[in-house]
């Protein structure tokens, strides 16, 4: 049995269905963002120098950029899946 629609397109609970009710605009917003961080950390092609600690090492900057940003999300699911 299929969902009754109305006459704009919408679900009869108000929700719209497929592509249009997924992409919410705080989503396109994350979306963007992404995308965003992304070119500008493959932008950045040059080395760098980290002292850890101790030891100093010589990488490309793309890569130490997206290593501070996969340990950032990794941060961000942790303390978002503790809060719920």
């Amino acid at each position: 049995m299929t969902t009754k629609t109305s006459e704009s397109g919408t679900k009869a609970g108000g929700k719209r269905g497929g592509l249009a009710g997924t992409m919410t605009p705080g989503r396109i917003t994350m979306l963007v963002l992404a995308a965003l961080a992304l070119i500008f950390i493959f932008e950045n092609t040059d080395s760098t120098e980290i002292r850890l600690l101790i030891p100093l090492v010589t990488m490309p900057l793309w890569l130490a950029l997206l290593a501070m940003a996969l340990i950032g999300a990794l941060f961000g699911a942790y303390f978002m899946r503790r809060r719920r």
